[in-house]
């Protein structure tokens, strides 16, 4: 065998070895930080809820229920996720948060063609044209389904409460990735 060969088999082998250490906890750090600023601006904020169509079923509410909601969704979601504890629930429940987060405020107002639809996949709207900015909760979405199907990995309250209360190597479900 190669020295290349080997030299790139022995990466290959520690990068699966750490593979369920640092994803998953640089995926929950980054999305615990924006999930908890998001959250913290609104504590410390006025409620901008009122102005807001949101979807169905989320429309019953009133604006302040859901100001509340989100709110507290968004700050114990990130100490969750910090954490590594109840993560799958806590990954549903922001991605459910993102998902009407999107109809309600990033979605655009008024589409008729692909082109337009694909106007609003951007960070910020800039140009005020009401094609919507779903850019940057859409990653989100995304970011989460590696903690949704894999866990919180090995670094996290999951991984350790499968160990000591389920006797198990791995996670709840998944053995290799961690709970």
């Amino acid at each position: 065998m190669s020295l290349v060969l080997r030299h790139y088999l022995a990466i290959v082998s520690w990068l699966e070895r750490i593979a369920p250490l640092l994803p998953p906890l640089a995926l929950r750090l980054i999305l615990a930080w924006e999930f908890g600023e998001s959250g913290y601006g609104k504590i410390t904020g006025t409620n901008w809820f009122a102005d807001l169509t949101f979807p169905f079923p989320f429309n019953l509410l009133p604006a302040s229920v859901s100001w509340q909601i989100a709110t507290w969704f968004e700050l114990i979601g990130a100490a969750a996720l910090l954490l590594g504890f109840a993560t799958r629930f806590f990954t549903i429940s922001l991605m459910i948060l993102t998902v009407v987060a999107i109809g309600s405020v990033h979605w655009p107002e008024h589409w008729d063609t692909l082109g337009e639809l694909l106007k609003g996949y951007r960070i910020v709207d800039e140009d005020g044209d009401g094609f919507g900015n779903y850019k940057l909760p859409l990653i989100y979405l995304v970011m989460f389904l590696p903690l949704l199907f894999g866990g919180a990995g090995k670094l996290s309250l999951d991984y350790l409460a499968a160990r000591r209360f389920l006797g198990r190597q791995g996670g709840m479900i998944s053995t290799e990735t961690g709970a």
